[in-house]
């Protein structure tokens, strides 16, 4: 599998999260590809990681599920993939001392491109579902802790995700009620709620 190192949209490179795409060998039986490799893993992240848990989702299409992260002392990295669909996959940073702090990072991924995201803490994430139903895998680092989850707001005018709503014909996305009350990032800075 290949790892690639990211950037945002001013051209500098995040430190730390990297897109996996792996070599797909197809033939007229059908395909195969290796879906994981610790060391591969480990080598690209240039750092020792654990998961604790697989997580799997279904989102219908226009779904927008985030921008999830998690506090210490259990911040989470997670490992996604989508096993059936497509979903435009999107990460934050949101480390204050980084040259990447509130810059994003968006990128379709599907069970036909195979690609997987890799996104330390220090970044929020969330995804829009684009196939008519999507089934979406996170390898984590760290159970879930509810009292330290916090969400940003999908929209947050800083941030200014370009979310591909008009693929799908939509002014706004379907959200839970706790990701339409998410807070603005500027606000989540104010109350210490972010990472160094």
């Amino acid at each position: 599998m290949n790892y690639y190192s990211i950037n945002c949209e001013d051209g500098n490179i995040f430190s730390g999260p990297k897109l996996f795409k792996p070599e797909i060998h197809k033939d007229k039986r059908g395909y195969f590809f290796e879906s994981w490799n610790n060391e591969n893993f480990q080598k690209a992240t240039q750092k020792e990681h654990t998961f604790a848990q697989d997580n799997e989702s279904l989102s219908f299409q226009g779904v927008l599920r985030g921008l999830h992260y998690q506090l210490n002392p259990q911040p989470q990295g997670k490992l996604i993939k989508v096993t059936y669909g497509k979903i435009f996959d999107v990460l934050v940073d949101i480390r204050k001392s980084s040259n990447t702090f509130m810059k994003y990072y968006g990128v379709e991924l599907s069970d036909d491109n195979k690609f997987q995201l890799w996104i330390p803490k220090g970044f929020a994430h969330g995804f829009l579902t684009l196939s008519e139903y999507a089934i979406v895998n996170y390898k984590v680092t760290n159970p879930w802790e509810k009292n330290l989850e916090r969400t940003i707001l999908w929209n947050d005018g800083e941030i200014n995700i370009n979310w591909p709503m008009s693929k799908l014909n939509l002014d706004k996305p379907k959200l839970s009620k706790k990701d339409a009350s998410g807070k603005e990032l500027r606000e989540l800075v104010k109350i210490g709620e972010i990472f160094e």
